[in-house]
């Protein structure tokens, strides 16, 4: 038998060789598993009493993990985010953006950055979002003449922050690791994720001032509008969308009203929107908009200013099928991701867009990705429950707060921990075996040392730590050696593009990552704003 001190110091070294001779992280998990538990007990104990013995936790762990219905919600996140990409939805929503932001100094990267927002909060795949903007914004801005470092970085940077903004797969997987409220982990991480795209546009719009050789402005269309008649076209465009969508509410609200379905009743939440004392608050702002439309912009107007925007229709649609379904308790994370999927299908079918053709190859595509992340549940789940048998996770805590490091002393160390690793491991193996070990040591740590402005609530250490983690791997996607987006990119760059040239892009939006970081550690209640 094998202490486990020696036993730790193997399975992490016995981790990067694996992972350096590439072997698959599932595999290279799932052997480790069983090293794990063949040196911490005897052969007769570990072999003799089959399905009973400690090889059987094994099976149970991977059991568990792939029996948990949130997890159906992933493949069909995957799959609506295939959809998107082959059908010409995110292409018209660029063009869209495009036509509203071209005269702008950095505009159309501020477009791709606001893109890529949309996108994230439409499936949460982080992959397929910065495949589609190299194909569809890099050749865009190259044309133009924007710096090559800034459109790289823009792209990546932005295509990775399906990772924070919900629906994200990552904060789904560590919901289901951690057993936490996955709803509150999406609304939590609502602020942090857009403050994150918001750092990165600021820091567009302000690079690209001070040297606007980064960005030239395109030559301008003749008769494009410009100024305050472009700004009153948009306004008509949002009025008009608005009337649609207040309209759209009134009906819902008169609907619950005439069957009695938001009748007040004790222990029951009221209809978000959906109560008869909403009503006239709904006729109200439909009124304001119908007012803008009419008699502020004028329909001329309006009908030009819908014709420039009628792109960005169907990625809102989109959205508010799956996080107005969340939300609106009208349906879990799974049944949202289900409901997403109809509606992208349905919106390529009147758009003559959705074929055979496009499903199939979206199959096969979410197959291969659904595959992927499946196998490496498998062997990272195999390889947290051998170690947690051994005594692993209780030999972690007490190494750590041996230490005698202050709270955030020990919250910087996993941080540090968790950006090593994310340089050389996937993020689902990474919230399958580090997680188990981690979160409980910080959920024993004082609440009130959490942080340096204010303090957080214990009930909602949990969920902060998931946000962080995210925000954390947020960074690990563009972290070299192996940073994923990187590889995504460099798969639809031109061929003069160099691997070196995409990791130099990313430099800058490291550094605006971990600013973001280094927010949620110092100002811990950030995620609480909407809790």
């Amino acid at each position: 038998m094998v202490d486990i001190g020696t036993l730790s110091l193997i399975v992490l070294l016995g981790m990067f060789a694996l992972l350096a001779i590439g072997m698959p992280l599932g595999f290279a998990s799932a052997f480790l598993a069983v090293v794990t538990l063949a040196l911490k007990f005897p052969p007769d104990l570990l072999w003799g009493d089959f399905g009973r013995g400690p090889m059987s936790v094994l099976g149970q762990a991977v059991y568990r993990q792939l029996t948990n219905y949130v997890l159906i919600s992933v493949p069909l996140f995957i799959f609506m985010a295939a959809m998107l990409e082959r059908s010409g939805i995110a292409r018209d929503m660029y063009s869209s953006l495009n036509v509203w932001m071209n005269r702008m100094r950095g505009g159309i990267a501020v477009a791709t950055s606001i893109m890529a927002v949309i996108m994230a909060a439409m499936s949460g795949i982080i992959g397929g979002e910065v495949v589609l903007l190299g194909l569809i914004a890099l050749p865009q801005m190259l044309r133009l003449g924007y710096d090559r470092n800034l459109a790289i970085g823009t792209i990546c940077a932005s295509g990775s922050l399906g990772t924070m903004i919900p629906p994200s797969i990552v904060l789904i997987f560590y919901g289901l690791v951690t057993e936490t409220s996955i709803k509150a982990l999406f609304t939590a991480s609502f602020l942090p994720g857009f403050m994150l795209a918001s750092f990165f546009i600021l820091y567009i719009v302000i690079r690209t001032r001070i040297n606007t050789s980064l960005a030239p402005l395109p030559d301008p269309v003749p008769g494009e509008p410009e100024g305050s008649e472009k700004g009153l076209m948009f306004l008509g465009f949002i009025s008009r969308f608005a009337m649609w969508v207040t309209g759209v509410l009134f009906i819902r609200a008169l609907f619950f009203t005439l069957t009695g379905d938001n009748a007040i009743r004790e222990n029951q939440d009221p209809i978000p929107l959906g109560m008869v004392a909403d009503i006239p608050w709904i006729i109200g702002a439909f009124a304001i908009f119908s007012l803008i439309v009419f008699v502020v912009v004028g329909r001329e107007r309006t009908a030009r200013g819908w014709e420039m925007g009628k792109g960005l229709i169907a990625p809102i649609v989109v959205i508010g099928v799956v996080l107005g379904s969340i939300y609106g308790g009208i349906t879990g994370i799974t049944e949202a991701a289900g409901m997403g999927v109809i509606a992208v299908f349905v919106i390529g079918m009147i758009r003559r867009e959705m074929s055979f053709d496009i499903v199939w190859d979206s199959l096969i595509r979410t197959l291969r990705s659904t595959g992927t992340i499946i196998w490496v549940t498998i062997g990272a789940a195999s390889l947290a429950a051998a170690y947690t048998l051994v005594g692993g996770p209780t030999f972690v805590a007490n190494l750590i707060i041996g230490a005698e490091l202050p709270t955030m002393g020990i919250i910087l160390m996993m941080m540090l921990v968790f950006l090593i690793m994310g340089m050389f491991m996937d993020w689902v193996g990474i919230v399958l075996l580090i997680m188990p070990v981690f979160l409980p040591i910080v959920v024993r740590l004082p609440a009130e040392e959490i942080g340096f402005l204010g303090s957080i609530d214990a009930r909602y250490i949990p969920i902060w730590f998931g946000v962080v983690f995210c925000m954390n791997m947020q960074v690990s996607f563009l972290s070299p050696p192996f940073g994923p987006a990187a590889f995504y990119l460099k798969s639809v760059a031109p061929p003069e593009i160099s691997l070196t040239d995409i990791f130099r892009g990313f430099l800058p939006f490291i550094a605006l990552q971990l600013l973001a970081l280094s927010t949620l550690l110092i100002w811990p209640n950030i995620i609480t704003v909407f809790l």
